[in-house]
């Protein structure tokens, strides 16, 4: 009982509030791109590996490493996908796979590491680890996380049934766009500070 109401509460906070966010509309064009096992992997790792992050150390790691620094990297990978997205609109899907495959799994975790590392979920997880169990704090966020980017990656495999894959890569490469555009903005902030 000591870990179930820590995981429950901690699986309803972050499956709300990442439910339509960022991290899942990322997941979903991937899928809808490239292999849906790999970006799930990656993606799944990655919010693990956030999760132990923001149980273990929350605030003190985002407070080590400066806000513009992330989000220029941030900025940087989502243009990256962008570009690459719009690029290879009109290749074959097959092509695009086998050019990526290699390094998919680390682009995803990094991508989506980065984005959502000192994000409000994150500093949510941290908080909650310190007033409860950072056992079943760490499992109910995963879960929770898992869940939405499941539910990602299977609405961005559902678009490639109903529109061509050029379609679903010019989408995908102006979703990237923007929130690369969404990160410049967020790093001005910053930087205006």
């Amino acid at each position: 009982m000591e870990l179930l109401a820590p995981l429950i509460k901690s699986f309803l906070l972050v499956f709300i509030a990442e439910f339509g966010d960022k991290s899942q509309l990322v997941c979903m064009t991937l899928a809808a791109r490239y292999r849906s096992a790999v970006v799930l992997i990656g993606a799944v790792l990655a919010f693990a590996a956030l999760n132990l992050l923001g149980v273990t150390v929350g605030v003190l790691v985002a407070q080590w490493v400066p806000d513009w620094i992330v989000l220029v990297i941030v900025m940087l990978l989502f243009l990256l996908f962008g570009i690459q997205a719009l690029r290879s609109a009109d290749e074959d899907e097959n092509d695009g796979d086998s050019k990526v495959g290699k390094h998919l799994l680390v682009s995803v975790f990094l991508l989506i590491f980065l984005a959502e590392f000192g994000d409000k979920t994150q500093l949510a997880v941290a908080g909650l680890a310190s007033v409860e169990s950072a056992v079943g704090v760490w499992l109910g966020s995963t879960l929770a996380l898992i869940g939405t980017t499941l539910l990602g990656v299977l609405a961005g495999r559902t678009l490639l049934q109903r529109l061509s894959v050029a379609w679903v890569q010019r989408g995908s490469g102006v979703i990237f766009i923007l929130f690369a555009l969404l990160a410049g903005y967020e790093l001005m902030d910053v930087l205006s500070v």
